[in-house]
């Protein structure tokens, strides 16, 4: 039984049916592990693995939506009847949703094929840098899972498919993903494109799991020992004495159509291409007006106290930016008041009206709800080939910047703020910001927010420094549950694996 799940398991696998290239000719049959390690196109699995990111990372109902719409930065409000889907936004946005809400559902399920396909690259042997990008791109996946919901469903590589997977909880789900990316280090390119796992990109990843570690021990209380904050800093050295990353005098280098190819501020990112299934082009056109060009969904928006975090110099705000602008009339970064097109005249909306973004959003508005709300545009559209503003640009998924900011916050921790000042003001001056003259807390996390919104890490980070349940102003006026730092287990999950248990609350 165990040789026949094997070649089901190379043959079912989602986006990797041409990862194995002789299966039809004994489908009917049994294939026992060496025949099938002898047959499988361990290129093209493990070009699945990196594929199958694509859904959770590259798509507005992927992690983004459980990161940042339950954030302050991010809110997708009903539009009369446009936006609406039936609340799931909103019950995001609100802390109000369940076990049975979509997002919270197709993100488990999205992920885990994640974890699913990587290991099953690892079921057939692969040489042994495959091997260490499958276990690398296996350990992020699992990092979001236990960041989201806690609980990591996992099978070692040939463990039989008929029997539910082992369920790793909290912090031993954090060993055995800190275990993975110290396993994978030594056989990790130092020098492959940033769309490859690669050895800066496991250090990175395992500061950020020393970094949570006491937060994954406790999300309502976490706490930061000393040695583990030792482990930030020396990773975060190491990568940065690597000499192969800089912060980028222009920050919106890091999301134009040839980020990954100019910037050297990226250390990893999901490929993407026009006409290859990724969903890039989200990030512009869920937020802009059915008007502009290029024309957009005129959905989601930021908050105007998320907004106020910015200095008028600082870039990461917005400007004009060329090859863009001159082009379409649309800055980038945070959009807001009349909007233009190319020859400068006044965009309408479709009534007729001054196309205006105002700064006042609410989860449910009544009336004229056609142009409130601060839009983001932070990826760059490609308005060189194609006016319709496709997208090209390869999902970032990690960057320099944020091994710099999280060996600020070890040292902080650690209670070296004057260190931890020096690296927050020299990435301000890159940015166009003033120097700041002390840091806390609240500073240090406002930093993140100006620096990652809308990259899949508010809440991540919200949680750590204690404000996730915070309010958020108007749009969620109260303190949540203590439940909603974790998102439920979905029901459909729990019937078919009895090692998960649902999530306290729910």
């Amino acid at each position: 039984m165990r040789s026949i799940i094997i070649a089901a398991t190379c043959w079912m696998g989602v986006g990797l049916l041409t990862g194995c290239t002789k299966l039809d000719e004994k489908l009917n049959a049994e294939l026992t592990l060496e025949e099938a390690q002898e047959i499988a196109d361990i290129n093209g699995l493990l070009r699945g693995c990196y594929n199958s990111f694509r859904g959770p990372f590259q798509d507005q109902t992927g992690v983004f939506a459980l990161q940042d719409m339950s954030s302050d930065d991010c809110i997708g409000p009903t539009r009369g009847g446009d936006w609406d889907d039936n609340g799931v936004w909103r019950v995001l946005h609100t802390h109000t949703w369940d076990a049975e809400n979509q997002r919270i559902r197709d993100n488990f399920n999205n992920l885990l094929q994640i974890v699913f396909n990587t290991t099953n690259l690892l079921t057939f042997s692969p040489p042994a840098d495959a091997a260490a990008q499958a276990l690398a791109l296996r350990a992020y996946a699992m990092f979001y899972v236990l960041d989201l919901y806690n609980q990591v469903p996992v099978r070692e590589p040939g463990e039989n498919l008929l029997q539910d997977p082992q369920v790793l909880v909290g912090s031993e789900a954090l060993d055995k993903i800190i275990e993975d990316l110290e396993s994978a280090q030594a056989d990790l390119s130092e020098t492959a494109a940033p769309t490859q796992a690669t050895k800066w990109m496991a250090k990175t990843m395992l500061a950020k799991a020393y970094l949570n570690r006491g937060v994954y021990a406790n999300r309502l209380a976490p706490t930061f020992e000393a040695a583990d904050m030792d482990r930030v800093i020396a990773l975060c050295d190491e990568v940065i004495n690597s000499g192969k990353f800089q912060i980028e005098d222009d920050f919106f280098r890091n999301f134009i159509p040839t980020n990954t190819e100019s910037s050297k501020e990226i250390i990893f990112a999901n490929k993407n291409e026009i006409g290859d299934g990724g969903n890039v082009r989200f990030h512009f056109y869920c937020g802009t007006h059915y008007n502009q060009t290029p024309s957009g969904w005129n959905g989601f928006t930021t908050l105007a106290n998320f907004y106020d975090k910015f200095e008028a110099g600082d870039q990461r705000r917005g400007r004009e930016y060329p090859g863009f602008t001159d082009v379409t009339g649309m800055r980038v970064g945070f959009l807001i008041g009349q909007q233009f097109n190319a020859a400068g005249e006044a965009l309408k909306d479709r009534s007729g009206n001054n196309l205006v973004f105002t700064r006042d959003i609410a989860p449910v508005i009544s009336g004229q709800v056609e142009t409130p709300g601060i839009r983001v545009v932070k990826y760059v559209p490609n308005m060189t080939d194609d006016i319709a503003g496709t997208a090209n640009n390869d999902y970032v998924l990690l960057r320099y910047s944020d091994v710099l900011l999280m060996k600020a916050e070890a040292l902080f921790r650690k209670g070296n703020a004057e260190d931890a000042l020096d690296i927050v003001n020299e990435l301000r001056d890159k940015r166009g910001a003033s120097e700041l003259t002390s840091l806390t807390a609240d500073i240090l996390l406002d930093e993140r927010g100006r620096e990652f919104y809308w990259e899949s890490w508010r809440r991540h980070d919200l949680i750590r420094f204690g404000k996730f349940l915070a309010p958020y102003g108007p749009t969620k006026p109260g303190t949540s549950d203590n439940k909603y730092v974790l998102f439920p287990i979905p029901s459909n999950a729990l019937a078919v694996n009895p090692n998960l248990t649902q999530n306290p609350g729910y």
